[in-house]
């Protein structure tokens, strides 16, 4: 072992020790420093008998010695640090790193406040430190070397002064070593000091991981010229070695009592330090842990270090200067590295608002731009890492040092703007920085809009200086500037989509659009408070209202109060009242005086002016304004001065009165000893004024002097003189200082600056700042105005601006998108249009792209279009002729955004679609391909001249001859963006030089290839559900404008619209069937299009389409084929182009019968088609109907009926409609065999369920609706309804105009229901009844004969029955009335319940006046009864009597009023007038003196006489047939319904035959018509006849009966009325007796021809009453003679009887009168 290795002893300090003590006595002279040898020497010798403790010994300096021992052992080390001699100085240094370095020392180093005695350890960091001043460059950096290691040590803790010391040391050694290699090593030092630190303070341990720091980033822009990579290299293994060197020495720790890591008492720091306020921070907590009380110290001390600034003397000082940019480095780096405690923990958060604050505050005042840039560097990181804390204080820096740069764009410093436009850049990278610094400021009452006038202002710098304006920028430096300005406005929207990807999952970004709506936009105006304070508290207080909502209402609050300020500034009586209307501030005087004097941002001119008015409300402000000051022991000037200083006096002299006199009379309010009275401060305040005006005015020329002041003064103290030495003060005072506001100390700012300024309230701190690059001179801030700035920060603490909000609510966005949206839209578009620079293009395309992205996921519609337009547009393929590539990257830009956004692009898909259709076309020129006008369907010529021209249309790309294309022609032509066709205008010719730009530029759009364009239709069906409406509906509005060009039609969004059906049909029905509701609009639009090519064109996709569809099957029930199918339905209806309906039919029939198994819904639009083609005008489209549909319902009726039941109604409805064709009979008439196919396919089936009508299931009701055309089939089973409409169509083809139809449909339908009613069950029997054959009968009272009767005049209906083809012929008639009772009786036991209206539909027949129509009744009717008489029950026979009697009831009223009309008609009798014309009967009458409407009226009503008549006549026969052939069937019920009915009618004729005048008439108008008469005795005769053969029957017949219904008086009373008739007619009456008994002689008259007629015609009735009286039982014609014998004695005296009455009287004397009187 050598001597040197030896040395020390066997310790391991000891052997550190050692060799280090004995080289410092080889290099020492021992006679200068005789004492260190000897204490060297002692050192070792005690070194060689100390061993290394087991044990961990407490508080000692060296590990494993006593602390005896180790202040001995050290004391060397120390003596030779303090030698000065460089030789001595190296060893004791070296030895000292490796004690540090290998955990040798132990212990805490520190020096407490009045220890006079310091450690060993501490008297050697002292000497360490002090050796560092020698100059020497080596001991510099050993002295580096030892303190790093010492702060690195896990086993020493250096606190308190010790460290400060060891920081001041570095600092020195930076500041003033001649070494760049030491002078770096210091500044990283440094910094590695605080790296340790600041890991110890965050962990709150010695023990932590250290890294060493990269040189690199420390080399910041003070160390520039030091930049030399083996200086670098040096540095960084210099601090590699010292923080590596003490890895190793973990395991030796800290005694437990030497500990940093309990918390201990930490003494306040006495006094103030320079803030005024330090205590606050040092006192804020009263025990802490060590290592984070000394990283507390450094952090201040560093702060300290950076606020030294050069004396007046000496303001240039570069070694100062040097220092400050260190510390701002250092805390830069700091900042940088900052832990999380730091944000967390009050006193740290507290110290960097105090301290830290106030020293960017201070040095914000220097013009130096490598401190602007520090500052900078530092404000970014407090941003980052501490903004939640420093709202406040971030809300001034901001604008401080921010946007006063940003916004100065005419003469900004180029090196400062761009810094901060670096730092912006910064700033918008990190999304949640950009969110919070809307939130917080702009979204709070009380702080600056930061957000919006950040990007206002790098707006205005991309737009860069106004148009002839004068800068200092050069046109490179310009153009640098907008370029970042772009970045930056990139980057901030960049980051809000950035965050709200972040936010939002892509599934909560479609619930945001779809409640987007429910926004709470319209609660701008909810928040009413005084202040912002109020606001914030009643919004915090509020949880029912989410953060956008509640962030929303405070920018809301905060822009209506800025509104209100910004009105008070122009009109000041306006701003106060909207302020007060919007409950801004209250209405009371006092409120508005605080607001006038507390809020910032008001002009204070304008706040004068108010003051001065003289209205009342301002009157009573002022005086509240003025009296809010305290004036009290102030001077008068000073008073004054402190009055004005919140406004400007007015101009106007009454208003300065006012202010003045209420001024004057506070002052002497407060001072009351002051002045006589306050007259004299009023007129003293003018004076003032005065005197301020003309002293500081540089217009006046000769200014006031003391003694001029003075006199003008004299006397106003009630008449005395005020003092000359208090007035020559006074003038002193105010010569020295201007009066004036606390914003007039400001330096001269823009005007749209000072407007933000003021309303920041941040004016006074700008006055630090003025920044001017050419001086560089370090000058320090005004110390008053800072120390009023940070009485601000106390006084608003409590306040909303220093509560830090975070959100989570992307909602947040959308405020913020409105903010900025059209400053960015202006800056992307004029940069886009304007600039060349290939960097400024992309970012403003990126701008483009991320503003698409927010605004489009947010669902801002309005701001979402005009970036999407705005950047379609700049594609320039519109006017393609001007292309360039920057037109290209935009398309490329539309395509990226068509396919990472195309879920929220919504109604700004049309923009997009129209870019992909014009790029296409302009890709088809470019190839030469042909005009898709060529894919028309045209004429066969027009073919062929487009084939031979399409040979003229080669690829352009080969420069042919574009000239002779008119499609190029018109698109090198260019247009408007909005144009829907490119070059309409035929007439302006594109140039040769349009041409060739136009061809060149097409190369670009190779860039582009078809992939791309097809990938995003190709990709539609990953939209979701909105996004495919949306997108569907812009395709077919673009291929909408496409198609209608008149002259270049295109179908490339016509093609994609096809290839989007086919691509989504497998999406849900629901968001198909949306879907197709566009594109079913969009094909009938184009389908019903002018361009028939086009819509022919649009038909044959829609084919294809629907082709495709129907090969998906459809489930029962479901309705979309049916929609799918409606376009060709509604085209077919609407469109006026034969070509397009036989297009449609041919389509339809196409699609049915090559996929009719997968039809199901379909056959509802399928039909409609055939059913509209039916009643087509061209035969040749429906003869092509009527076949497909004879093939359907031959061959696939099954598929037909599996359906629903409409199918099967439209089917019939067809048919029907086929039956109305008017081209040719034979499709009508295989129409209506059709439906009886159709019944016979329904029936062959066995579609009906017969158990229903066996159960009578009482579920299958009948509706009784009188509603004929309706449907009253309610049964459950669906067969049944198939059954409804074939029937109902026959029934209503029973009206059919044409004869034939009408006679081939009635036989039909009735043998439908012969041949396959056995399979009905009773209920749907009934609904036949109801709404089928019923209907049919009740339609023919509309066949017969009708006429109007107007105010007694006849008017018959213009349409005679017997003229129009659609009244029913007789036949007709008697084969309906057939049908229908076969039919009844056929299914009797099934329809039993409809005897009623059958037989009411019979008497409706028997009562017609159509004679034809009544025979055809009467005949069906007693076939009825004939057929059932043995089936009816006595209520069925009641029915039929029931409805006889009716009907013969039925007829009378309106007869009656017939009758009536004769008694308007006169008609003369005089004979003189009728000697030339032919007489009838016994006089003569001829048709001129009868007017002709007169004599059509009477010809109507002996018309209406005579059918009357008949039918009353063919009841009576009806019901006496019916009493002969069932008499035996008949109860006393049924016969006594008979014999009113006979009494009714013979009543009725007796009455008629009595209307003498009536009949008279009658007979005239039927002699001058030339017709027979009515034969109304005939009648008369006829029913009384009928009624006494009946009578006589049931006497007869049925005598037990007749006994009961008294039958015997009846017939007596007729035949007595008959007797009575008959002598009437005789004109024999009974001789009347007089009182006297003298017998009254009368003359007998000869009767006329007329009377003979009559009375030979009532001969047989008489003669039949007779014998039925004769044949009267003998007692009863005993019991009734005496009622008739006076008449047959009158008979007997008639002269005029004929012999067949004398005859039977005779007879009737002899055996029935005769034994009577024998007997008596």
């Amino acid at each position: 072992m050598s001597t040197s290795q030896s040395l020390g002893g066997t310790s391991r300090a000891g052997r550190i020790l050692g060799p280090s003590l004995d080289k410092i006595i080889k290099n020492v002279a021992w006679r200068k420093h005789a004492q260190l040898v000897a204490t060297c020497k002692s050192a070792l010798d005690k070194l060689e008998i100390i061993k290394d403790y087991p044990d961990p010994i407490p508080d000692t300096p060296i590990f494993g010695f006593v602390l005896k021992d180790a202040e001995f052992i050290l004391q060397p080390l120390i003596l030779a640090v303090d030698s000065a001699t460089v030789k001595v100085i190296e060893p004791a240094l070296e030895c000292a790193y490796k004690l540090f370095s290998q955990g040798m020392i132990h212990g805490e180093i520190d020096r407490p406040e009045g220890d006079d005695s310091p450690s060993v350890l501490n008297r050697l960091i002292d000497s360490i430190c002090n050796c560092a001043g020698l100059g020497d460059d080596g001991i510099e950096l050993a002295v580096l070397r030892v303190l790093g290691s010492a702060v690195r040590s896990p086993c020493v803790l250096i606190r308190g002064d010790c460290l400060i010391q060891i920081v001041k040391t570095c600092y020195n050694v930076y500041v003033g070593s001649m070494s760049s290699i030491n002078q770096i090593c210091a500044k990283v030092v440094l910094a590695q000091i605080l790296v340790i630190v600041n890991a110890r303070v965050e962990e709150d341990s010695m023990e932590v991981k250290v890294r060493a720091v990269t040189v690199g980033e420390l080399l910041g822009l003070s160390d520039k010229s030091l930049n030399d990579w083996s200086l670098v290299q040096f540095v960084q293994n210099f601090i590699d070695d010292v923080v590596e060197s003490s890895q190793g020495v973990s395991n030796l720790k800290l005694y437990p009592s030497e500990s940093g890591n309990g918390h201990v008492s930490v003494p306040s720091e006495e006094g103030k330090d320079e803030l005024g306020d330090g205590e606050s921070v040092d006192r804020g907590r009263s025990s802490s842990s060590k290592i984070r009380e000394d990283g507390f110290i450094l952090f201040k001390n560093l702060c300290k270090f950076s606020m030294k600034f050069p004396t007046q003397e000496n303001p240039e000082d570069q070694v100062l200067l040097r220092g400050k940019f260190l510390s701002l480095e250092l805390l830069k780096f700091a900042m940088d590295h900052a832990c999380s405690f730091w944000g967390t923990d009050e006193r740290f958060l507290s110290a960097i608002k105090q301290y830290l604050c106030l020293s960017l505050l201070k040095n914000s005042a220097l013009s130096v731009m490598t401190v602007f840039q520090l500052l900078c560097s530092i404000f970014m990181s407090l941003l980052s890492k501490f903004r939640s804390g420093l709202k406040g204080e971030i809300g001034i820096f901001f604008p401080m040092l921010i946007l006063r740069v940003l916004e100065n764009v005419l003469q900004p410093s180029f090196m400062q703007k761009m810094t901060v436009l670096n730092l912006l850049e910064r700033i918008s990278q990190d999304s949640q920085i950009v969110i919070d610094i809307f939130v917080n400021y702009d979204c709070d009452v009380d702080a600056p809009n930061i957000f919006e006038r950040t990007v206002n202002g790098l707006v205005k710098t991309a737009l860069g200086p106004p148009p002839g304006s004068t800068t200092t920028l050069s046109p490179v430096q310009d153009m640098a500037l907008r370029v970042e300005s772009i970045k930056c406005l990139v980057g901030i929207i960049k980051s809000m989509g950035a965050w709200m990807d972040q936010q939002l999952q892509p599934t909560d970004l479609c619930l945001l659009r779809s409640s987007e709506s429910d926004a709470s936009v319209e609660n701008h105006n909810m928040l009413n408070r005084d202040e912002g304070a109020a606001v914030d508290d009643e919004l915090e207080s509020s949880s029912e209202l989410s953060e956008a909502a509640t962030l929303e209402q405070r920018r809301a609050y905060k822009i209506e109060f800025q509104d209100g300020i910004s009105l008070f500034n122009r009109k000041p009586s306006k701003g106060i009242e909207f302020l007060i209307s919007a409950k801004k501030i209250g209405g009371s005087p006092e409120e508005v005086a605080s607001f006038l004097k507390n809020t910032s941002g008001l002009n204070e001119t304008m706040i004068g002016d108010y003051l001065g008015e003289r209205e009342e409300l301002p009157l009573k402000v002022m005086h509240v304004y003025v009296d809010s000051f305290n004036f009290e022991g102030k001077d008068f000037g000073e008073a004054i001065r402190f009055f004005l200083r919140g406004f400007r006096l007015p101009g106007e002299a009454q208003k300065i009165d006012r202010i003045m006199e209420k001024f004057a009379e506070r002052y002497c309010k407060c001072n009351p000893n002051s002045f006589t009275s306050a007259d004299t401060a009023y007129v003293l305040a003018y004076s003032v004024i005065m005197l301020n005006t003309d002293a500081h005015n540089s217009m006046v020329k000769d200014k006031m002097s003391k003694a001029d002041f003075i006199r003008n003064n004299r006397g106003i103290d009630d008449g005395k003189d005020l003092p000359e030495e208090y007035l020559g003060s006074l003038y002193d005072q105010i010569v020295k200082s201007e009066i004036k506001m606390s914003a007039d100390c400001s330096a001269p700012q823009s005007k749209q600056a000072t407007s933000f300024n003021k309303l920041l309230g941040i004016d006074g701190l700008f006055n630090l700042v003025n920044w001017k690059q050419t001086e560089e001179k370090p000058l320090g801030a005004n110390g008053v105005l800072i120390r009023h700035i940070q009485e601000q920060f106390k006084a608003k603490s409590g306040k909303s601006e220093f509560v830090f909000y975070a959100v989570t609510d992307t909602a947040i966005l959308r405020f913020m998108v409105e903010v900025c949206w059209a400053p960015m839209l202006a800056a992307f578009s004029v940069t886009l249009d304007q600039s060349v620079d290939k960097i400024a293009i992309f970012q403003s395309l990126q701008g483009f792209r991320h503003a698409v992205h927010v605004t489009a996921a947010m669902g801002m519609q309005t701001q979402r279009d005009a970036f999407v337009t705005s950047i379609a547009k700049f594609t320039f393929l519109h006017c393609a002729a001007d292309m360039k590539q920057k037109n290209v990257d935009a398309m490329k830009v539309i395509i990226s955004i068509a396919i990472e956004d195309s879920n929220y692009l919504q109604e700004a898909w049309e923009h997009i679609l129209t870019c992909l259709s014009r790029f296409e076309h302009l890709q088809l020129l470019g190839e030469g391909a042909p005009p898709d006008a060529s894919f028309f369907v045209v004429s066969q010529s027009y073919v062929e001249e487009k084939t031979q021209k399409s040979a003229g249309f080669p690829s352009l790309k080969k420069k042919g001859n574009a000239l002779q294309n008119p499609a190029v022609m018109a698109v090198a032509r260019g247009g408007s963006y909005d144009s829907a066709t490119l070059g309409i205008k035929a007439s302006a010719l594109a140039t040769p030089d349009q041409i060739n730009h136009f061809i060149s530029n097409l190369n670009l759009l190779d860039q582009i290839g078809n992939f791309e364009l097809n990938h995003i239709f190709a990709h539609s069906q990953r939209l979701n559900s909105e996004a495919i409406v949306a997108f569907v509906k812009a395709l077919c509005k673009v291929s909408m404008v496409e198609l209608q060009s008149p002259t270049d039609p295109r179908v490339f969004s016509l093609t994609k619209i096809v290839e989007i059906a086919h691509y989504n049909m497998s999406r849900i029905r629901l968001v198909w069937s949306r879907i197709w509701n566009v594109l079913s609009d969009f094909f009938v639009a184009v389908g019903l299009s002018e361009n028939l090519s086009v819509a022919i064109f649009v038909m044959d996709s829609l084919r294809q389409l629907a082709m495709k569809f129907l090969e998906r099957e459809e489930l029962a029930n479901y309705n979309f084929q049916n929609e799918f199918l409606r376009p060709f339905e509604i085209v077919m209806q609407k469109s006026n182009s034969a070509e397009i309906r036989e297009l449609i039919v041919r389509c339809v029939s196409q699609m049915v019968l090559s996929r009719v198994g997968n039809v199901k819904s379909g056959w509802k639009s399928v039909f409609t088609v055939f059913t509209t083609a039916a009643a087509d005008e061209r035969k040749n489209i429906v003869l092509l109907a009527f076949e497909t549909m004879e093939k359907i319902v031959r061959d696939y009726f099954l598929y037909i009926t599996e359906t629903e039941n409409t199918t099967f109604t439209d089917c019939v409805k067809c048919l029907i409609t086929f039956t109305n064709s008017r081209f040719n009979s034979d499709v009508s008439l295989n129409a209506i065999a059709f439906l009886r196919f159709c019944a016979v396919k329904l029936a062959d089936g066995r579609l009906i369920c017969y158990e229903k009508s066996k159960e009578g299931d009482s579920s299958i009701p009948v509706m009784d609706g009188d509603d004929s055309n309706g449907l009253p089939f309610t049964d459950k089973d669906d067969q049944v309804y198939f059954w409804v409409p074939l029937l109902t169509g026959l029934s209503k083809l029973t009206s059919d105009p044409r004869q034939t139809i009408r006679r081939s449909a009635l036989e039909v339908l009735f043998n439908i229901l012969k041949d396959h009613g056995h399979i009905f069950s009773m209920p749907f029997w009934l609904g036949v009844f109801k709404s089928v054959i019923l209907p049919i009968y009740s339609n023919t009272e509309g066949k017969g004969e009708t006429f109007y009767i107007h105010d007694g005049r006849f008017s018959p209906d213009s349409k005679s029955p017997q003229s129009e083809e659609s009244a029913w012929s007789s036949e007709t008639f008697t084969e309906a009335a057939q049908y229908l009772v076969e039919l009844f009786v056929s299914f009797f036991d099934l329809v039993r319940s409809q005897l009623p209206s059958v037989v009411s539909v019979l008497t409706r027949f028997i009562s017609s006046p159509v004679q034809s129509l009544a025979s055809a009744g009467v005949t069906a009717l007693l076939h009825l009864a004939g057929d059932l008489g043995y089936r009816l029950s006595e209520e069925e026979w009641g029915v039929f009597f029931l409805r006889l009697k009716e009907a013969a009831a039925s007829t009378l009223p309106g007869f009656r009023r017939v009758l009536r009309i004769m008694d308007n008609i006169e008609i003369s009798d005089d004979s003189e007038n009728y000697t030339d014309i032919e007489l009838f009967s016994d006089h003569g009458f001829t048709h001129d003196d009868i007017e002709d409407d007169s004599l059509q009226t009477a010809a109507y009503v002996v018309s209406r006489v005579k059918g009357h008549m008949a039918v009353q006549l063919l009841i009576v026969q009806v019901i006496t047939d019916l009493y002969k052939a069932h008499q035996q069937s008949l109860s006393a019920a049924n016969i006594t319904v008979l014999m009113e009915i006979f009494s009714s009618v013979t009543s009725h004729a007796h009455e008629l035959n009595s209307e003498t005048i009536l009949q008279l008439k009658l007979r005239k108008v039927c002699s001058i018509l030339e017709i027979s008469d009515p034969p109304i005795v005939h009648f008369e005769n006829e029913s009384y006849q009928s009624y006494l053969n009946f009578l006589r029957s049931i006497l007869t017949d049925k005598p037990s009966l007749s006994k009961i219904m008294n039958i015997e008086p009846q017939l007596v009373v007729e035949c007595e009325q008959i007797l009575r008739i008959y002598l009437n007619c005789a004109g024999c009456e009974s001789i009347k007796q007089t009182p006297g008994d003298q017998p009254v002689l009368h003359w007998r008259l000869p009767l006329g021809s007329a009377k003979k007629e009559e009375l030979a015609a009532r001969t047989s009735l008489t003669v039949l009453a007779l014998q039925v009286l004769s044949c009267l039982e003998r007692d009863s014609f005993r019991r009734y003679v005496s009622h008739f014998f006076p008449l047959l004695v009158d008979l007997l005296q008639c002269e005029h009887s004929s012999g067949e009455v004398q005859h039977v009287l005779s007879n009737m004397f002899q055996l029935c009168i005769g034994p009577i009187i024998l007997e008596l």
